[in-house]
Formats: C-alpha cells, sequence, structure tokens
C-alpha cells in the first residue's frame, strides 16, 4: 500500500514474501550437534536444534514426528548428526528454520556406501551363496560361543541354551565386539573354538548402533565365518539389524535367545517325542502280532482240514477210476446181451474151434451154463 508516496508493507506480506523466496532454496544436508530435542507423542512435528560445535551458530529444526520415529535412530541431546532438508518461513512468527526429510548420524553416509561396496565384492565371490549353507548338527557336544566379556548377550545364549538341553556342553570365547581392535579379536576367537574341537560356532552380540556393530561387517570377520570349518550361527543385534557377517553364516539368528533355540534340541521336546514313538512302536509291534495271530489261526485251520480234503480228493480218483474200469470190464459187455464162451480152459472165439457134440461153458451176465455143440 501507499503512505505519504512510500510503498509500505505489512508485516504478514513482508514474511509471505519472504517465504516464497526462502522456498525457491534447494534442500541440502547439515552437519551439527543435535541439542534441545522435543519429542512428545501428542505433538504432530519433532523439534531440535542444530548447533555449530565450531563456534556456536544455532538453527532451529522441526520433522514431522511419524518420519522421525520411522528412522528409530534413538537419537540423544549432544549426538553429532547430518540432517537432510530445506529453509522453511514460519510466517506467523518469522522465524527462519529448516524443515528436516532425514537424519544420519555422522559419518552414516560414508559407512553405508562401504560397507555396500564390500557386500557387492563378496556376493561376487560367492561368500553369500545358498549353496554354501551347513545343515547345523542336531546334538552338538561342544558349542563354541564368541561374544563379549559381561556381555547381556551371552547370558541370553548361555541361560536359553541350558534350559532347553542341560547337557549341553559351551565354550566361550570372550573377546572385544565393539571398536577397533574387535575384527582381530572376532576373527582369532573363532580360530581359536575351531581348533578346540567345537561342532558349532554363535556369535553373538546385543543390539546397537550402526557404529557399534561395524566390527561384524568387517571383511575378515566376513571371511573367518565364511571360511570356518565348522557351521556358524550369527545371532547379532536385533532383528532389523543386517551386519554382513549375517550373510555369510549358515544359520541367521534374529536374536540371541533365537540362537539358543536353532543350536540345541529342546530337552522337554525330545522326551516327549521318545514317548510318542514308543508309543507307535508299541501299537505297530501289537498290530503285527495280531496279523501273525490270525494268519497262525488260518493256517491252523487249514491243517485240520487238510487230510479230509485230501481223502476226499483221493475218493473222488478211486471213482473214477472204477468207472473207467468198470466201462473197461467184460462184465458191462455181458450186461449188455454179450455172452462168453469157454471149451474147456479156451475162450471160444471162433465157430472153427469147436465141432458138433463138444461140451461148451456159456457164461452171461447172471451166471453160467453148460452147452453142447449141435
Amino acid at each position: 500500500m501507499e503512505v505519504d508516496g512510500r510503498k509500505v508493507y505489512t508485516v504478514r506480506a513482508f514474511n509471505r514474501g519472504l517465504a516464497r523466496w526462502v522456498n525457491r532454496l534447494p534442500t541440502l544436508w547439515i552437519e551439527g550437534e543435535l541439542t534441545e530435542l522435543r519429542h512428545q507423542q501428542r505433538w504432530a512435528s519433532v523439534f531440535f536444534t542444530l548447533k555449530d560445535p565450531e563456534d556456536g551458530a544455532c538453527l532451529p529444526v522441526q520433522m514431522p514426528r511419524g518420519q522421525f520415529e520411522a528412522l528409530d535412530l534413538g537419537l540423544a541431546d549432544g549426538e553429532r548428526v547430518h540432517v537432510f532438508g530445506r529453509a522453511e518461513l514460519y510466517e506467523q512468527r518469522g522465524e527462519l528454520r529448516l524443515k528436516a526429510l532425514s537424519i544420519e548420524r555422522f559419518g552414516l553416509g560414508a559407512h553405508l556406501a562401504a560397507l555396500e561396496r564390500l557386500k557387492r565384492k563378496l556376493a561376487a565371490e560367492g561368500l553369500f551363496d545358498e549353496s554354501r549353507k551347513r545343515a547345523l548338527p542336531p546334538f552338538p557336544r561342544l558349542i563354541g560361543l564368541v561374544t563379549g566379556n559381561d556381555a547381556a548377550a551371552k547370558r541370553d545364549v548361555l541361560t536359553h541354551i541350558v534350559q532347553r538341553f542341560p547337557p549341553a556342553n559351551v565354550l566361550v570365547a570372550e573377546t572385544y565386539v565393539q571398536g577397533p581392535r574387535a575384527p582381530v579379536a572376532i576373527q582369532q576367537a573363532i580360530a581359536d573354538l575351531c581348533g578346540r574341537g567345537v561342532d558349532v560356532i554363535v556369535l553373538a552380540r546385543g543390539g546397537g548402533s550402526l557404529e557399534d556393530l561395524l566390527p561384524f561387517s568387517d571383511e575378515r570377520v566376513v571371511r573367518a565365518v565364511a571360511e570356518c570349518a565348522v557351521p556358524v550361527v550369527s545371532a547379532v543385534g536385533h532383528e532389523q539389524d543386517n551386519p554382513l557377517c549375517d550373510l555369510a553364516a549358515d544359520v541367521r539368528a534374529s536374536t540371541p535367545t533365537a540362537a539358543a533355540r536353532v543350536v540345541v534340541p529342546d530337552l522337554a521336546e525330545l522326551r516327549a517325542q521318545v514317548v510318542r514313538t514308543r508309543e507307535r512302536l508299541h501299537r505297530g509291534a501289537q498290530r503285527a502280532a495280531e496279523r501273525h495271530a490270525q494268519r497262525l489261526e488260518g493256517a491252523h485251520e487249514r491243517l485240520q482240514r487238510a487230510p479230509l480234503l485230501a481223502l476226499e480228493r483221493r475218493t473222488a480218483r478211486l471213482d473214477t477210476l472204477h468207472a473207467k474200469l468198470g466201462a473197461l470190464s467184460p462184465f458191462a459187455t455181458l450186461e449188455r446181451g454179450y455172452a462168453i464162451v469157454h471149451r474147456g480152459d479156451d475162450v471160444v472165439r471162433s465157430a472153427e474151434q469147436v465141432n458138433a457134440g463138444d461140451a461148451i461153458d456159456v457164461r452171461v451176465a447172471e451166471g453160467t451154463f453148460g452147452a453142447t455143440v449141435g
């Protein structure tokens, strides 16, 4: 508006115009120390201040609460971070602030890039191939455990192993699991356990930040896991953590507690299985005995019937032979009206064998009578 020949802006118009110019600025990464973190469940946004550790310059930051919580970084005041976002002017107050789109701990991006390069390199060598994975022994005689000194992960693994399978023997190798000395120490612990004759090795460490878990993505540790003489169970961090040793291990357990469940059987379940198997064997033996008894009973009945059947078959054969003999007997011929003539002991087969006045014997079907040749 014009006042005494001068162009005068209202505060609202000034802030709105300035906001439009600010909104043209690009998104960018800003490094600083996180302070004054205000995170409330009833608020739609999370507020904090980025402080330059060199000269104390400050920049207020706002981030939607859902995006902040999805990152699940567990940030606290005093941590050094990289914040990705764009400048924004809050018109009502005329306050300049940064609208955050993402947050990373200091150095995280470089670590992630290096891990991705190493992951691709080792994958190309076949260290993560499923064909290399080995089955865990069902009843390990000696279990090797690589873990930190007085670590909660160690207690979790040992407690659950003993609860599930009290006869289990565990050889613990306490070593560094964090910091620059950890990779070599872990590598050596794996080699020592193999030398002492373990059947399986568990790598156990509780959760932590990416930096805390970096030793388990170290190339030396990953190669030691892949080249280990016995199967390896990786139980590093929480379920969402994925160090590279998980990919090289034969089995990945989501937590140290889960590692105990996969490395030893449940004794109570084994006993229940033995009971079920014994009951099945008993029922099977009983059914087999019943089948044998039925077969024996059938054989006994057949043996009892066999003499009678044999006699009947022999009787039938005799009757058949008798009928055949009867059909061939001369008496059957006599029944049809024929006669047999004897002159002395000789059978008369021709009229030339007798003369007039000879005495002959004539046999017919009903008897014998004498006659004289006329």
